[in-house]
């Protein structure tokens, strides 16, 4: 397992232990030079940001007899999946570690946002107590737009509908299952009515800049945006520019496009790599957090264990329910 944390330490020895597998860990990020240490292992687990577009990483992963990649998080599009098939390996993700980590954290920040919190700390560290202008909305009158409501957005528009929201969401798949707690509408009305947008799509070709210019055009000016799916799902520069003319209230950013150089990273005394995260922080209706949705105890354990448990079945059967990509493995 590469870049293990300290935090996943005990998980990933309790599941050593309950099913007699050895498990050796690492702090380092899979590379071209890092993947030769794959030799004479069965399987490998990865968690990183950086992209795996260097084709001797797939080389060498064959070479060394790796049927399998496994990630434990739910975004895959680090791994080239067109080299990864070209050699034999199939690629995992964990689809639904925890919808309730992701959810709470849009409902927190959507909550932050409403009750203008962030605007009351700054005023609060300037020592300027009053409250005038800053008046609250309660979430039981506000419409809640859900763009994905998948695993993480359904968890997400039953936390809202508990509140006593109305919940609206798009999504190409419209589930039975949620339909006592939403309404489906189309993208451009959901942009149009909601107050709270919250974001829960995986990032493709199709969600790329989902939020752009045009749609943000749409959204109501004292609505808020909250992005607890991938950096590229929004245009960054196009939401400065609506945040800075004040065409919409507010963002609460958990994701952003080139976090790989700044989140997770003690940059205290350092340059920031970036221009639109300097922006952003300058921002009094603006909160970003460093990617954390998915930083829950329960969370970090289900990732480990169903990333490894993938490695286990793909070993034993030759595939896995969480299977990303097309290979035939014989086993």
């Amino acid at each position: 397992m590469f870049s293990v944390r300290a935090d996943e330490e005990s998980a990933i020895q309790a599941w050593a232990e309950k099913t007699g597998v050895q498990v050796d860990t690492n702090q380092l990020e899979l590379d071209a030079e890092t993947a030769k240490l794959t030799k004479d292992y069965d399987g490998i687990v990865i968690q990183q940001r950086n992209h795996l577009s260097d084709p001797a990483i797939y080389e060498t992963l064959e070479k060394n007899g790796l049927k399998q990649l496994a990630l434990r998080t739910a975004g895959y599009d680090i791994v080239d999946l067109e080299q990864a098939s070209a050699h034999g390996l199939i690629i995992t993700n964990v689809p639904a570690y925890s919808p309730n980590s992701v959810a709470e954290l849009a409902l927190t920040q959507a909550m932050r946002l409403i009750r203008n919190l962030e605007l009351f700390d700054e005023r609060g560290r300037q020592q300027d107590f009053r409250w005038a202008g800053l008046m609250a909305r309660e979430i039981r009158s506000l419409t809640v737009g859900i763009i994905g409501a998948g695993r993480i957005g359904g968890t997400a528009a039953r936390l809202f509908k508990g509140l006593g929201a109305t919940v609206i969401a798009n999504d190409i798949v419209e589930r039975d299952d949620l339909k006592d707690v939403l309404t489906y509408v189309s993208k451009e009305e959901l942009l149009k009515t909601a107050d709270v947008i919250t974001l829960h799509v995986p990032l493709m070709d199709s969600t790329t800049h989902l939020i752009d210019a045009d749609a943000l055009a749409l959204i109501k000016p004292d609505a808020v945006l909250v992005n607890a799916s991938r950096g590229p799902v929004v245009d960054t520069d196009a939401l400065i520019q609506a945040l800075q003319n004040k065409k919409i209230a507010g963002a609460a950013l958990d994701t952003l496009d080139g976090e790989e150089y700044f989140f997770n990273h003690d940059l205290r005394g350092k340059e920031l790599p970036s221009e639109q995260l300097k922006t952003l922080r300058a921002l009094p209706n603006v909160l970003i957090t460093p990617h954390i949705g998915f930083y829950t105890n329960l969370a970090v354990q289900n990732m480990v264990e169903i990333s490894l448990n993938d490695v286990l079945a793909i070993l034993k059967t030759g595939q896995s329910e969480h299977q990303v990509n097309q290979v035939a493995v014989e086993h």
